[in-house]
């Protein structure tokens, strides 16, 4: 028996990836499963998403998304609320329903600039306690870009720094504006962020940081990343000052795996390796707490976008359709995610059907319905 299977075993082995097994439907070049996700009793059960539509183009990629969700009859539903930003608070039973749910998926809300009215994506990112923002910026197969091999996870600290919100009028004309670091926040994202690239098979992680300048405050969040980074001898740690970083993102990317950054400097990191990598309409990303997760277009220039795509809807549905994705793996539906992920690429792969930003013409409805032909 032995000797009889010997040949067999060559024969995969010195097959290339890709090419037909002996055994159909088994083997490794094949495109199904042998071995595939064995799910718990009941975890088929149909589950409740909170929907936050949004503002501006909000509510037509949000509305694309539920019609590749009902198109592919996943098991989820969603509870709609109405939330706009120029709302001094979010609703309470919006968080009720948060809290109730565990997840949400929303649409870009509007930040007025200046003035007293804060963010509400900040309000929710505090009450729900999401300290972890995700942001996977990679190149799309078929989609043309200045770099390739651009595979970068951003993970930001989610809570406090400069986001904190604490400003106020020393004396007319002079504006103090405090910037907070914890240990205890900034040990818990480097955690989540090392064991984010354990679980990933993700190879370095590197802190951004301005500690040359900012010594206590970026000093604190260095310490608590090189002291979690011991516990992860497999994955090698890194540290970058943040002006250099921008510029080795713009001129080398590739060379970046995992980066996990304090508040602002994560926003203006995740932005800058989304447009490198095709854009923020194709970006997906999340925000995780120990309870609760919202999902969202991965980086937020753009995100609301602007009357004249609202009015042409040719908003790019595609970065939360992937995120939706995301949100599907969170839920335990694995088989659905890889179903939407791979239709949307594919979709971006065969170029008929692009949004503007994409440098196409399509409407966001027909980009949808290429998703959905795809997936039936």
């Amino acid at each position: 028996m032995a000797r009889r299977s010997l040949p067999l075993l060559k024969q995969l082995l010195q097959s290339p990836r890709g090419c037909t097994s002996p055994f159909p439907g088994q083997g490794l070049g094949s495109s199904s499963r042998s071995v595939t996700y064995m799910p718990r009793p009941g975890d088929g059960a149909p589950r409740a998403v909170t929907l936050i539509p949004g503002d501006g183009v909000g509510p037509l990629v949000t509305g694309a998304v539920e019609q590749v969700m009902e198109a592919m009859h996943a098991p989820v539903y969603f509870e709609r609320y109405e939330v706009h930003g120029d709302m001094t608070t979010v609703p309470p039973e919006v968080v009720a329903s948060i809290r109730r749910n565990k997840v949400c998926l929303k649409g870009g809300l509007r930040t007025p600039v200046g003035g007293g009215v804060s963010s509400l994506n900040v309000q929710l990112r505090k009450e729900l306690d999401l300290y972890a923002s995700l942001v996977n910026c990679f190149n799309l197969p078929g989609l043309p870009t200045r770099h390739e091999n651009v595979d970068i996870v951003v993970i930001r600290e989610n809570t406090e720094g400069e986001y904190a919100g604490l400003e106020h009028e020393v004396v007319p004309g002079v504006v103090e504006s405090l910037k907070v670091i914890t240990k205890f926040c900034s040990e818990r994202i480097a955690k989540y962020a090392f064991e984010y690239a354990y679980l990933n098979n993700r190879k370095v992680v590197t802190a951004v940081h301005k500690a040359n300048i900012m010594k206590l405050a970026d000093g604190l969040f260095l310490e608590s990343c090189r002291e979690v980074a011991k516990k992860y001898p497999g994955i090698k740690y890194n540290e970058i000052i943040v002006d250099n970083c921008c510029m080795q993102l713009v001129s080398k990317p590739e060379q970046f795996d995992v980066m996990v950054t304090p508040n602002l400097y994560g926003n203006l990191v995740a932005n800058t390796a989304a447009g490198i990598a095709g854009g923020t309409g194709i970006m997906p990303g999340g925000n995780v707490g120990k309870d609760h997760a919202v999902f969202e277009q991965g980086a937020s220039a753009g995100n609301v976008g602007t009357e004249k795509l609202v009015e042409v809807k040719k908003a790019n549905p595609v970065a939360l359709l992937l995120s939706s994705a995301m949100m599907l793996r969170h839920l335990q539906f694995p088989s659905f995610a890889d179903r939407l992920e791979t239709a949307v690429k594919r979709v971006i792969a065969e170029g008929k059907y692009r949004t503007e930003d994409l440098g196409g013409n399509s409407t966001t409805q027909e980009v949808v319905d290429a998703v959905i032909s795809v997936l039936e």
